[in-house]
């Protein structure tokens, strides 16, 4: 079994992120006491701490199956889907400056951290095609192809949902972009602990990664760069990160996540096949206790993360059943947690073809290190005593 880490409550919600490993937070100590120094100081102190630096890169290119040169270290999964977004077009602008403006290819169940940034970039010019998604929350490849143009700059899909755990065929459009000659980006945040994350394997020339997501600190994240992709930096200043992003480096929680990351990777096989049971027993006991429950997104098999369940309750609101559950202390979501208390229904179910009020009666249920067996028919019994009292209430 994995490791498994104490709550004080259920704690469903391991897509919105995780607690941190006791060997990640041991590990990052020393950088905030004993090793304090600036990495760019060519002093002791800080070439201690250009080492840690080093050490955490090195962890993270094999993870990756990469050079560590071609990791970038960012503060997390925004900054960098942003990055390499706006990183790539303005390349292509500054290569061919008189063609026409360079264009993105995405679709429309990314994350907010990529459509909003790709929507920013349509508004200041560049173009943009968002591809559809069918009612499982899949992408096909032969769309991707036909949304790419001369002047695409980049294509961009996410690895694994983080709403509905679909697992996109990031192979295959990668070969896609690659016989297009387009760079082809992916956010991978979800996967990480999950799939595997070989860049070479999957075909990628950008991928991004936040550490909270697999049991390391918040706030950190990296960019896999593949050698010669085209790339405008975006964050200037002093020149660290190789001039690649200015900023002293937060060797702290650089070093907790390349210690995560090693963790997540030699436990996944054991990991996934844990959550993949909870996660099972969880729907079943569910079904058995609920009426009315449809899972959304991907059956439970090889084409959904092993640890997400996305539901709708007929008859119910979502946010209303989460409040009764956090009262019997069962800690869930409807959702992504960076949309949380936004009243708009969810952007992925709308595009897999849902109803607004479909949307409204979805929530999402994802295990982790935090659950054992018992939690689970614990919570099944929460929620049906919850959706119980809704559905007498209404």
């Amino acid at each position: 079994m994995h490791r498994q880490i104490e709550t004080d409550s259920i704690y469903l919600d391991h897509a919105a992120t995780t607690p941190v490993d006791p060997d990640v937070l041991r590990a990052m100590v020393p950088w905030f006491t004993e090793y304090f120094g600036n990495p760019s100081s060519i002093y002791q102190l800080g070439q201690q701490s250009r080492a840690g630096l080093d050490d955490a890169r090195a962890r993270c290119a094999r993870v990756l199956g990469c050079h560590p040169s071609e990791i970038l270290f960012t503060s997390g999964a925004t900054e960098s889907n942003n990055l390499a977004l706006a990183g790539s077009v303005w390349a292509r602008r500054e290569q061919s400056p008189n063609e026409p403006a360079p264009h993105i290819v995405t679709t429309a169940v990314e994350h907010h951290a990529v459509l909003h940034k790709a929507e920013w970039l349509q508004h200041i010019g560049f173009g943009l095609t968002v591809v559809e998604v069918d009612k499982s929350g899949i992408v096909d490849p032969a769309d991707i192809e036909r949304a790419i143009r001369p002047e695409t700059a980049l294509v961009s899909v996410m690895y694994a949902n983080n709403e509905t755990g679909a697992i996109q065929p990031v192979a295959d459009i990668a070969r896609v972009a690659r016989n297009r000659g387009v760079p082809f980006h992916t956010d991978a945040v979800q996967a990480a602990g999950m799939l595997p994350l070989s860049v070479d394997e999957l075909g990628v020339d950008l991928l991004s990664l936040s550490a909270h997501k697999f049991y390391g600190p918040k706030g950190v994240g990296l960019l896999y760069v593949r050698k010669g992709t085209p790339m405008s930096w975006q964050q200037l200043g002093g020149g660290q990160e190789s001039g690649r992003r200015g900023g002293t480096e937060n060797v702290p929680l650089i070093a907790g996540m390349g210690v995560a990351l090693q963790i997540a990777e030699r436990d996944r096989a054991t990991y996934a096949a844990d959550c993949r049971a909870l996660q099972d027993q969880l729907f079943a006991d569910i079904v058995e206790r609920v009426e009315g429950v449809t899972l959304n997104g991907p059956e439970l098999d090889a084409n959904r993360l092993p640890n997400n369940l996305n539901l709708t309750v007929d008859g119910v609101q979502g946010e209303t059943v989460l409040l009764n559950l956090d009262i019997a202390g069962v800690a869930a979501s409807a959702g992504s947690a960076c949309t949380t208390g936004n009243s708009q229904p969810s952007h992925v179910l709308k595009a897999m073809g849902f109803s607004d009020e479909r949307c409204r009666t979805s929530i999402r249920l994802t295990v982790g290190r935090c659950n054992s067996a018992d939690d689970i028919a614990d919570a099944a019994d929460a929620l049906a005593d919850a959706v119980l009292r809704i559905r007498q209430l209404g």
